[in-house]
């Protein structure tokens, strides 16, 4: 324990009587301000009686790496600033777009800018808040959205699918090219229950043919449709297998089989059946051979699946026909942005259930009902005040007010 009459920052005057508990005692070598007692500042130079071999301190606040999120400190004697990256604002970058998240009912919210939101909505949901119930009975799917997100529904993982299995499924493709090229159906594996082995089942679109893949642990089997005859409004898919041989049907064509490398005869998959996409939405996270880069787009509807040849075909979930989860799905040949109306020329867009206002340069918000400030990182063309100072919008442009040390119109001489 020490006492003293005084308070002494950094080292004692030698003449002082000091009790030291243990050690010897050693002056402070490094820089001390903010200094405050009992939430009073103290100004340590001003108000100082004494001092001996104090200098001004010289090591800038950079040093000690202040800023949060990948953001760029730079200083100089006076002050200090962070450059955000995209997305995040605040002295230290310490916000984000979605730290006051505005989607409701469990939606995933995305930053859209480092001050809007876009709410991809959960199973059921629609609306730019996700606060829409819709009923779905034929899900509407809409691939990989402008986010990298897919949209997906994913149900309870499907019980005794070890040595048999049969599905049967139909679609209808939306109207667009891309939903012939490299589009993920659907997909079980081993991933899950702390596994993540080679075991996978999957379904999917290549180049306009049907791909079937499914891997019991020794190698991937592949069976490929012809091309899909598109004058058809709906193609109907029925595939399965039995031990290490499997077979695929798609619309009038023949069936075609394989046989599965090595001599593993059992699929072992723990993860849920997911239909359209998958939560994650980096392909990489699939299992080696199962990597379709986009979510199906189009609807998909009665699907069923039956793991037995003694027993009738079921929709998967539990219970029956309904997922535990999914995102950005909606109900087939509906358009959610009949019911929103973008302002100032902003567009609608939708991704399944999910619907947003992509606005216009100069405007923001849900609707781009809100002027851009000139001040605003969003501004087009930005503000021309040096970092560290304060952009501050007049009627007629901006004015720059200047950090200390700084003077001229963006504060740009020292």
């Amino acid at each position: 324990q020490i006492t003293f009459g005084s308070i002494f920052l950094g080292n004692v005057p030698v003449h002082e009587e000091v009790h030291q508990c243990a050690g010897q005692i050693y002056g402070y070598k490094g820089c001390i301000r903010d200094f405050q007692v009992n939430h009073k500042e103290l100004f340590i130079i001003d108000e100082a009686r004494e001092g001996r071999n104090v200098e001004n301190c010289n090591v800038p606040i950079c040093d000690y790496h202040p800023c949060h999120n990948g953001g760029t400190c730079t200083s100089d004697e006076e002050n200090w600033y962070c450059e955000c990256p995209k997305l995040y604002t605040g002295k230290l970058c310490q916000f984000a777009t979605c730290d006051e998240n505005p989607c409701g009912n469990g939606a995933t919210c995305f930053p859209k800018s480092r001050r809007d939101a876009v709410c991809l909505c959960p199973y059921g949901r629609s609306g730019i808040l996700c606060s829409n119930a819709i009923n779905i009975t034929q899900p509407s799917f809409s691939g990989t959205d402008a986010f990298g997100y897919t949209s997906f529904l994913a149900y309870s993982t499907i019980p005794n699918i070890t040595f048999y299995y049969e599905f049967r499924l139909k679609f209808q493709l939306a109207n667009h090219h891309s939903a012939l090229q490299d589009n993920l159906i659907f997909f079980t594996g081993q991933k899950g229950q702390g596994l993540n082995g080679d075991d996978f089942l999957e379904l999917g679109l290549r180049n306009g043919r049907v791909v079937y893949n499914y891997n019991l642990g020794s190698g991937t089997a592949t069976v490929i449709s012809k091309p899909l005859d598109l004058t058809l409004n709906v193609h109907v898919i029925r595939l399965g297998r039995n031990l290490q041989k499997g077979w695929l049907k798609v619309d009038d064509q023949k069936n075609k089989t394989v046989t599965s490398p090595g001599r593993l005869v059992g699929l072992n998959v723990f993860s849920q059946f997911y239909l359209g996409g998958y939560r994650e939405y980096i392909p990489e996270l699939l299992p080696k051979g199962s990597r379709f880069k986009n979510g199906f787009q189009g609807c998909i509807f009665e699907v069923q699946v039956r793991t037995s040849l003694n027993q009738g075909f079921k929709s998967p979930g539990t219970p029956e026909g309904h997922p535990n989860s999914g995102r950005s799905v909606g109900q087939c040949k509906d358009t959610p942005c009949s019911l929103i109306k973008c302002r100032n020329g902003g567009k609608c867009i939708e991704t399944g259930s999910t619907v947003y206002c992509d606005c216009l340069t100069g405007w923001k918000g849900a609707f781009c009902t809100e002027t851009v400030s000139v001040c605003e990182p969003e501004h087009d063309p930005p503000h021309l005040c040096k970092q560290g100072s304060t952009c501050v919008p007049l009627p007629n442009g901006y004015t720059c007010h200047c950090p200390l040390g700084t003077t001229g119109t963006y504060c740009e001489q020292g």
